[in-house]
């Protein structure tokens, strides 16, 4: 293992850590080495020869300056605690509402909408077999199904993050429910959650849509337009949790998250945009898996790393732009259908070491969301988690807490060597986009979900209630949210027809027509175009159906 500098011999340090080392050896004469979940060596104790305070200022610092490991606001959740964005998406629009407005009422301080899989596969309601809709998110196709998902709801005044992958209509429905409502544009917040199109080709390809040529000038299209209408919205979000639930490593899915910022900043260079501008509005996502000191020290390194790459690469003065602004989630890929009730003990331990990794906004998965949407008796439980950790433990009165500790601070320093050597890597390989159309990052991610997955099957990796401490089920704990009702969907069938029926044709053709040229020019955006369409009345399968004639469906990058 690397060391570090340190202000060793202390009086009496060798004598005693060989006395320990001669103890230890005789309780545990045959130990086999243990590994985190990124490969990283774990010793059975840390001491000052693995951090040394000689380096404070150079590795830790303070809160809000360099080197950002402590956290990018100089209070960090004693000033603004974490925003509770819990992730809604069931039914028709007035479901959606309906939960939302208890999400609130429970603590929720922001929201994600979760649209239908048909919306995400990019067709509209009348397109697909009604038993398939609202599922697993609400039938959004229009600007009043979007108004009705917010109904009494001010959308000027909550954090809106849309689970949107590009060609982001779910935005364009926002906004044209504020043009209805006479909201500037200029008072929303929130994200495009899933605009990251190269973490869908690489693991999530069902939300894929466009081809990937045409992916990368759609979103930077959709960062140049909201950049310029609608300032306080982050246009992008760097997907690190797709990889991870793929299979990467927690340092596998940080170095390629990373790797894919620097890919989507290089673009926006291109297309001569200022890094001081841009880059203050780019958010990350993740995964926070259960192995807890892993993830902390995943964090801290990655907003180390970041914090260089906006200085180093880019040049970037602005210190808004060296901020790794990030929302997490706990981990759906630990939660466990048999014995659900101990996902909330997961939950818990996710929480934490995202909120000692310092995050920015927190989603807490329910216990049953292997099963189904979650129930709202899971969502409620799912929210009341984070108002316990942060009102009643009080986990974010002290910043950065863990700071300080050996074992924290050497896996932190271990971590992001690791995250650095496989960022060497990609940049190898030519960049993020490339390393991707050859099909470099998805091998290794496949690569270690098999090494991880071999390790449960022979039981090195435990999973309570799957390889281990097995028992009989609670069949109380399996009840799932009920299909919505044929009834309902009807009536959003219905509802469809009739706003297609009543809306100006002419303008929407006109609209989509114009779509269609900005889509085959070299240098008018294609974003600002699909928003006057939406505007105009066309429907997210509509818009999305011009897109994809134009510049190519998504295909997926298959890997031999």
């Amino acid at each position: 293992m690397r060391r570090q500098p340190s202000q060793l011999p202390l009086p009496g340090f060798d004598q005693a850590r060989a006395e320990w080392r001669r103890a230890y050896g005789e309780q545990l004469p045959e130990e086999r080495p243990i590994f985190n979940r990124s490969g990283i060596e774990i010793a059975p104790l840390y001491t000052p020869e693995h951090f040394s305070d000689e380096r404070y200022m150079d590795a830790l610092g303070f809160p809000g300056h360099g080197p950002m490991t402590r956290g990018i606001y100089p209070s960090m959740h004693r000033g603004r605690a974490w925003s509770q964005r819990q992730l809604i998406g069931l039914g028709v629009p007035e479901d959606y509402n309906r939960r939302l407005k208890r999400i609130l009422a429970s603590g929720g301080t922001a929201v994600s909408l979760i649209p239908c899989n048909s919306v995400y596969r990019g067709l509209d309601a009348d397109q697909v077999d009604p038993l398939l809709l609202g599922t697993c998110g609400a039938v959004v196709n229009t600007v009043d199904d979007m108004d009705a998902c917010f109904a009494d709801v001010a959308v000027d005044e909550l954090s809106t993050a849309m689970n949107d992958p590009l060609p982001f209509t779910l935005l364009a429905l926002l906004l044209a429910v504020s043009d209805r409502r006479g909201i500037p544009w200029t008072k929303l917040t929130g994200t495009s959650n899933q605009s990251d199109y190269i973490s869908h080709f690489v693991a999530n390809h069902m939300f894929f849509r466009i081809a990937l040529p045409g992916s990368r000038r759609i979103l930077i299209d959709h960062i140049e337009f909201t950049n310029r209408h609608v300032p306080g919205w982050n246009p992008v979000s760097v997907v690190g949790q797709h990889m991870q639930q793929a299979g990467a490593t927690p340092a596998e899915a940080m170095a390629f998250t990373l790797c894919t910022a620097v890919q989507y900043a290089e673009d926006c260079i291109a297309r001569g945009m200022d890094p001081d501008t841009f880059l203050p509005r780019f958010t990350f996502f993740f995964d926070i898996s259960i192995s807890f000191f892993e993830e902390i020290a995943k964090f801290r390194a990655g907003r180390r790393i970041w914090a260089r790459i906006v200085r180093q690469r880019f040049g970037a003065r602005n210190p808004r732009a060296a901020r790794f602004k990030f929302h997490a989630q706990t981990s759906g890929v630990d939660l466990t259908r048999q014995q659900p009730y101990n996902n909330i003990a997961r939950v818990t331990a996710q929480a934490m070491a995202g909120i000692f990794g310092g995050l920015q906004s927190l989603h807490t998965d329910a216990y049953d969301e292997v099963l189904s949407v979650p129930t709202e008796h899971a969502a409620r439980i799912a929210v009341c988690t984070q108002n316990i950790l942060r009102e009643e433990a009080q986990l974010g009165d002290v910043i950065d807490p863990l700071g300080g500790s050996y074992y924290l601070e050497h896996l932190t320093n271990e971590t992001e060597a690791l995250i650095e050597s496989l960022i060497a890597k990609v940049d190898d390989a030519g960049g993020m986009y490339r390393a991707v159309e050859t099909g470099l990052v998805q091998t290794m991610i496949g690569e270690s979900a098999m090494r991880f997955q071999a390790r449960v099957d022979n039981g090195e990796q435990t999973v309570v209630g799957v390889n281990k401490y097995r028992l009989e089920e609670d069949s109380d704990a399996r009840a799932s949210l009920k299909r919505p009702s044929p009834e309902k969907i009807e009536a959003q069938l219905e509802s469809l027809r009739q706003y297609k029926k009543g809306r100006d044709s002419a303008a929407v053709q006109r609209a989509l027509e114009t779509l269609t040229r900005v889509a085959d020019s070299e240098n008018e955006n294609v974003y600002a175009a699909l928003v006057e369409a939406t505007i105009a009345g066309a429907t997210h399968g509509e818009v999305v159906a011009v897109l994809r004639r134009e510049m190519g469906d998504g295909e997926p990058l298959i890997v031999p």
